[in-house]
């Protein structure tokens, strides 16, 4: 008799890039991040990153159709 007491049963599953990527953005990603280049304690660059990636579908209707 063998114990798997302790083994996640996920953790030898493996998934392909492309599920991957599909469940990813059927929910929507947002990345964020922070990057300053510094000599001598002076920040000489600073540049913030904020982004949303999702999916697209017809369904959802589109923001800016009714804007103009």
């Amino acid at each position: 008799m063998t114990s798997t007491v302790g083994i996640d049963p996920l953790a030898e599953r493996q998934v392909a890039l492309v599920d991957l990527l599909d469940r990813l953005l059927a929910g929507g990603v947002v990345i964020s991040g922070d990057l300053t280049l510094r000599i001598a304690d002076v920040d000489l660059v600073r540049i913030d990153l904020k982004a949303l990636i999702s999916s697209v579908s017809t369904e959802v209707p589109s923001p800016w159709e009714g804007s103009r």
